[in-house]
Parts: C-alpha cells; sequence; structure tokens
C-alpha cells in the first residue's frame, strides 16, 4: 500500500488539518501517516486557541517517519511560523521526496491567523520553490501573488506570479470566485488547465483545502500524472461537499466517507 505524508495542524473538530488529511488518504486508497507541527482548539464555528509544538519534536516526527516508510507523496497544511517553514523545509531538502503539495495554510473562516504575516518570506523563499503543487484559494493567493482575484484571468495572472517563486506547478482553487460554477485555475509548463464543477450552495465546507490537497496529494502516489490526479481529486472533494455533515453549529465538516452512505 502506497504510503502518503501530511505535515500540518492537528483540529480538534475533526474536519480539517491533520485529521481530515488522514482521513482523505485513507479514503482514497493509501496509508496516511502524519506529523503535526501546531495544536488547534476549534470546532465548527471558530479556531480558539493555537500552539506550535517544540521544533525538535517537529524535526523527531520527521525523522522517525523518513528512517522506516516509503513516502511515496506529502502534503503540507498549518506552517503556523518561520521557524517551522524553514525546519520543515529544511528536512525536506534532505529527505527529497517526490510529490509534495503545499496547501499554503492561512488563515481559519473565523478569521484566526494559522500563519504568521512575517512567515509568508520564509513560505515563499524556502518552501514554495521545492513543490510539485502549490494550491492556494483565492485569498491564499491574494496574498503570495500581492494582486487582487475576481475572475478567471485574475487568477491565471496570480498564478504565474506564484510560479515565478519557483514550483513546477501552481492550482489557485476556485471557491471563492464568485458564478455558478467552482473552477479551479492550474498552471503548469506554461499552460493553463481548468478544472470546472457546479458549485453546491451549502455552509458545510470545513476542511475543504486540506481534504483537498491530501486528496491530490493520495492520486499522485497512486501513480497518476498531475492532472488526473487533480481530476480525481477534484470529484471527491466534490462529493465530500455534496454529502457534507450537518454537524456543529457552525460551517460543518466535509464527508471523507460519503460512498459508505450511498
Amino acid at each position: 500500500m502506497k504510503q502518503v505524508l501530511t505535515i500540518a495542524g492537528s483540529d480538534s473538530g475533526g474536519g480539517a488539518g491533520i485529521q481530515a488529511d488522514i482521513k482523505t488518504i485513507h479514503a482514497n486508497g493509501c496509508f496516511g501517516m502524519s506529523v503535526i507541527t501546531s495544536i488547534t482548539a476549534q470546532n465548527t464555528r471558530e479556531v480558539t486557541r493555537a500552539f506550535d509544538l517544540p521544533i525538535d519534536l517537529i524535526e523527531a516526527q520527521l525523522d522517525a517517519i523518513f528512517s522506516d516508510f516509503d513516502v511515496s507523496a506529502l502534503k503540507t497544511g498549518m506552517l503556523s511560523s518561520s521557524e517551522i517553514v524553514q525546519t520543515v523545509a529544511g528536512k525536506l531538502r534532505q529527505f527529497a521526496p517526490k510529490n509534495l503539495v503545499i496547501d499554503p495554510v492561512m488563515i481559519s473562516k473565523s478569521k484566526f491567523l494559522l500563519l504568521k504575516p512575517q512567515a509568508i518570506g520564509s513560505l515563499k523563499a524556502d518552501l514554495i520553490p521545492l513543490a510539485t503543487v502549490i494550491t492556494p484559494n483565492v485569498y491564499e493567493a491574494e496574498l503570495l501573488a500581492g494582486c487582487e482575484i475576481k475572475t478567471i484571468n485574475d487568477a491565471k495572472d496570480a498564478a504565474k506570479k506564484i510560479h515565478g517563486y519557483g514550483c513546477q506547478t501552481v492550482l489557485v482553487k476556485g471557491g471563492h470566485l464568485l458564478g455558478d460554477k467552482s473552477t479551479d485555475v492550474l498552471y503548469a509548463d506554461g499552460d493553463f488547465t481548468l478544472f470546472e464543477v457546479e458549485r453546491i450552495e451549502t455552509k458545510n465546507t470545513h476542511g475543504t483545502g486540506c481534504t483537498y490537497s491530501a486528496a491530490i496529494a493520495t492520486h499522485l502516489a497512486l501513480g497518476k500524472d498531475l492532472v488526473p490526479a487533480i481530476q480525481a481529486a477534484k470529484e471527491y472533494i466534490t462529493n465530500a461537499i455534496r454529502y457534507s455533515l450537518n454537524i456543529g453549529h457552525g460551517h460543518g465538516p466535509t464527508n471523507h466517507f460519503f460512498f459508505l452512505k450511498q
């Protein structure tokens, strides 16, 4: 069984972060492993507190994984500080894993900062150049590219700018763009590919970015090329949203095992 690693924060509510990633990896056919960078206190309504784990413990987790497992792909999520970003980037340069998906987690739906503003520079300089694909949402892409995104053409321009930081490809997610369809924009090898689905009207979208990026990493681990991996992940996250769970009193989580109910 292919083994996929997630390096991210823990969500006590279970809908995002490490918890969402491991569910996604298993639901898509691989074995999930984790390196926890931060512990958050959160639910479907808000993030109330976050605690970064000591750097030496993050390093020890990475060493433990790479000394024993054959990592076919990995993704990063919440890396809250410059020191954590630089630590993870250094270890990834040391171990040189293939198929690195970066989800540049920056802020929660409740506006809790999950990436300190001063760490954005480290993200650009140290981690993004290692990426097979980086998967920012519109807000994250605006911060990384330094431009406003309202349209598909804006997303294309932002993708080009982010690509300039040295990553192989950029996928700007369109969930926050206006319109009846959700359109993601991939910039790879100088060309654009659009991934378009009908927008699903629901408030229960907690953890969609984590889930989508983990699914992409999983399908890369299974041997798919990037475009088919994104297509498979897009279909998965769309169904996870379509059959999302109306639990909690805020933004409920996606349903990672929707196919079991069907």
